[in-house]
């Protein structure tokens, strides 16, 4: 019987690599437009270089950026990339399809749902409340709530714990598998990989079930809580 669902955030629910590409890319050309003599291409490279070294979620990108270029931070340059970057992760912030659907038929069956995502606190909810998802989950569970990123037992355990509810009665649903499968796999819960929302071109999740849309997420469920 399973009575929880653990979603991951990003590439889970919503696109987040199609948003992050869009965003930097409309932050380039605006800092070209502001003054920044590089081509809005090479711009957009050495961001990426900064994010692979300090982290996706890393909020001094630009500031860093400018610095690396140009010995110092042009805040007419940086402001435009940050209200570029801003306006169009807003635009490109996105569900994947089925998502509301899905989540709407899971809680009419009485099913309680959880998020825990590797993200920061703050930017996590940010993209909660922007998707209008906020009061959908029991619980969201972010990286500086545990001090630790999945695989590691403790987020799942945490909600396991808070809910009162012991790993085979929860399913997790991610695009990780060395994280969101893994890490939920070792304690007992089921798994499904969101194929749909794979970056990495995996062939083998190692996951009980794989998803090409989230929608196919319900008839699981039914046929395990049938079974």
């Amino acid at each position: 019987m399973i009575d929880l669902i653990i979603f991951d955030l990003d590439n889970t629910l919503t696109d987040f690599v199609r948003m992050k590409e869009t965003a930097i890319e409309a932050a380039a050309k605006g800092m070209v437009d502001a003054g920044l003599l590089l081509p809005s291409e090479e711009i957009e490279k050495e961001i990426f270089k900064i994010y692979e070294k300090e982290g996706i979620e890393y909020q001094r990108v630009f500031n860093q950026l400018l610095i690396e270029l140009n010995g110092e931070v042009d805040y007419k340059i940086l402001a435009a990339g940050i209200v570029a970057y801003r306006r169009a992760r807003e635009a490109s912030l996105v569900l994947y399809p089925h998502v509301n659907k899905t989540l709407v038929e899971l809680l009419k069956r009485g099913l309680k749902l959880a998020v825990i995502t590797d993200a920061p606190r703050q930017e996590a909810w940010l993209r909660l409340c922007y998707l209008k998802l906020h009061h959908i989950f029991d619980i969201v569970l972010t990286f500086e709530d545990t001090g630790v990123r999945k695989p590691n037992p403790i987020p799942f355990e945490t909600v396991l714990d808070k809910l009162g509810l012991k790993p085979e009665r929860a399913l997790m649903v991610g695009d990780w598998p060395e994280r969101d499968i893994v890490g939920a796999s070792e304690l007992g819960m089921k798994t499904v990989f969101a194929r749909y929302g794979d970056t990495f071109g995996i062939k083998k999740s190692g996951a009980d079930y794989e998803i090409d849309d989230l929608l196919e997420l319900v008839r699981i469920v039914d046929e395990l809580n049938e079974a």
